[in-house]
């Protein structure tokens, strides 16, 4: 397939996500497609099989991360880089990280079909894990590429099924010391294009994204604990109620979150009474709270003030209350520079726009540092994703494929 027009550059995107549809089509509905199964190892093999037809030059690293390269006139310098993940969740959509790759390998097949080689070596990766669905943990591929993850360490990390990481892949062909080792400390510059994940884009008739930061994350655990008694016979004004002290906390995280504005967000997600049990007063409850900015500090002195909230509820109520964190990853700003190209080609295209957080995480963030890093949104139909429903126009597809074709463009090819 030849990509010398806009059209195709735009008809290609469509398919090709179709073509890897198949690869792990669940009965539910959607893909699943998990690291080291048979049907991600499958969508990669395929996908350096369209590369190559395209005219790249394909391989593989050791964990199976894919590139396809357009080696530029400079030699061996810094790379431009762009793609994203295939993996996905259980049933999850066609688009969510596959648009990303798609849309890469579009751009890179177009500017050499338009342009021929470029100044700067380009090269689009398929990474090979970013979502956690099978092992518990996340961005394996570009965390090997920026040295968060070694190779070696999946020997104790396992599937709910008892397969270690470090098995499957060397099912898959992977692991192998003769392989390109992972780590990357050649990349001048990488852009991600994804869906956006949410409403935003689509409530306000935009077609791109660019985005200014993805947000940082903290996550805790609240336990809150009181006195199980009887349901029956204990008075109220006499109760000390676990879970009844633990909803007054819930609702005033909501309202501090509200209060607080965008671009924070606060959520409870899980939470376990205990003893569980219809006439029996909760003695103890535990709740996650997941809080999220594009700003540390704002972060952090909105927990405070909400943890401090729930130990005086607590103490109102003869309830004590603890707070354990579990998770803490720091935001991740995306380069400015990369950022104002962005916006003066959104501009030039007369494509309306927003510059916007991004609020959940991806492999950008990884890259983010160890080179600059740019992240591009299209819109997601009703905000839906991590489902067969989820859904992006060919149109929509289009204007971002042809906005990161026209960045790598200037970082390839007019640039020294």
């Amino acid at each position: 397939m030849t990509m010398a027009s806009k059209s195709q550059l735009a008809s290609f995107v469509p398919k090709l996500l179709e073509e890897l549809s198949q690869f792990g089509a669940d009965p539910r509905g959607g893909v699943t497609r998990l690291l080291y199964t048979a049907e991600w190892l499958e969508a990669q093999q395929y996908l350096a099989q369209q590369m190559q037809e395209l005219g790249m030059d394909v391989y593989f690293d050791r964990v199976g991360n894919l590139f396809g390269r357009l080696q530029g006139t400079s030699g061996e310098g810094p790379v431009v880089m762009t793609g994203s993940h295939i993996d996905t969740v259980q049933s999850g959509g066609f688009y969510d990280g596959a648009y990303g790759v798609a849309a890469g390998v579009a751009a890179l097949a177009h500017l050499k079909e338009t342009y021929g080689q470029p100044v700067k070596t380009l090269e689009v990766v398929s990474l090979c894990e970013e979502e956690g669905s099978r092992f518990p943990l996340t961005y394996w591929g570009s965390g090997n590429m920026t040295g968060l993850y070694d190779s070696e360490q999946g020997a104790e990390c396992y599937d709910a099924a008892g397969i270690s990481l470090q098995a499957a892949m060397h099912a898959c062909g992977f692991g192998k010391a003769e392989q390109r080792a992972p780590r990357r400390s050649d990349i001048a510059a990488f852009v991600e294009l994804h869906i956006e994940q949410g409403p935003v884009l689509e409530q306000q008739q935009l077609s791109v994204g660019i985005v200014e930061a993805i947000v940082g994350q903290h996550r805790y655990t609240v336990t809150v604990g009181g006195t199980a008694n009887h349901a029956g016979t204990t008075p109220m004004p006499l109760r000390r109620d676990a879970l009844a002290g633990a909803a007054a906390m819930i609702v005033q995280l909501e309202t501090e979150a509200i209060l607080t504005g965008s671009p924070l967000v606060a959520t409870v997600g899980k939470l376990t009474t205990t003893p569980n049990t219809p006439n029996v007063i909760p003695g103890s409850v535990s709740f996650t709270v997941d809080v999220r900015h594009i700003d540390e500090t704002a972060i952090r002195e909105f927990c405070q003030t909400v943890f401090q909230q729930f130990q005086e509820i607590a103490g109102e109520r003869g309830l004590y209350v603890t707070v354990e964190q579990w998770m803490e990853a720091a935001p991740a700003p995306m380069d400015g520079q990369l950022r104002a190209r962005l916006s003066h080609i959104a501009e030039r295209m007369s494509l309306p726009y927003t510059v916007m957080p991004s609020g959940a995480g991806h492999d950008a963030q990884l890259l983010s540092g160890v080179c600059p890093t740019a992240m591009l949104f299209v819109p997601s139909h009703g905000g839906i994703s991590h489902s067969p429903e989820e859904y992006t126009s060919p149109d929509q597809l289009a204007a971002g494929t042809t906005m990161l074709s026209a960045l790598l463009y200037e970082l390839a090819y007019e640039e020294k």
